[in-house]
């Protein structure tokens, strides 16, 4: 007789933080993104890309998206079924979009190279609303290295 063993996928993991809306901020941001990815024992290499993109839209957030008094948030969601890794940075400034590769960024003498090197690293990235009045910017990376 022949039983298969039902497979129980695990649960997507995730890790959400509130940081100051400064330099300081937004170099916290990568920092525990690291020990959070190293504590989930997520690859060095998709950990370093992860690093990067992190360090990328949290300056950016502190950066472009502060307002005074109010902070940016930190999110990371691991689904190893999904073989991905989503993350996120919510700001309290929903009208300033980032912008898009193409479009004045790649002219830009002062900003805009973050979002190629985001573009570069991540799987796919973009923007959603977060009412009332912020902005999440996301962008996800492959855990099997694939673009």
């Amino acid at each position: 007789m022949n039983s298969t063993t039902p497979q129980v996928q695990a649960a997507p993991r995730t890790f959400s933080q509130l940081l100051s809306s400064t330099r300081r901020g937004a170099r916290l941001a990568r920092l525990l993104a690291s020990e959070q990815l190293r504590s989930w024992e997520v690859s060095p290499a998709v950990t370093e890309r992860a690093e990067q993109i992190v360090a990328e839209l949290a300056a950016n957030a502190a950066l472009h998206g502060r307002l005074r008094g109010r902070d940016f948030r930190l999110a990371l969601t691991l689904d190893r079924a999904a073989g991905t890794l989503r993350i996120a940075v919510t700001d309290a400034r929903g009208e300033q979009l980032p912008a898009l590769v193409g479009e004045s960024v790649a002219n830009s003498e002062e900003s805009g190279r973050g979002l190629l090197l985001v573009t570069a690293l991540a799987t796919a990235w973009g923007t959603e609303p977060h009412p009332p009045s912020g902005k999440t910017v996301w962008a996800t990376v492959d855990l099997r290295g694939r673009r």
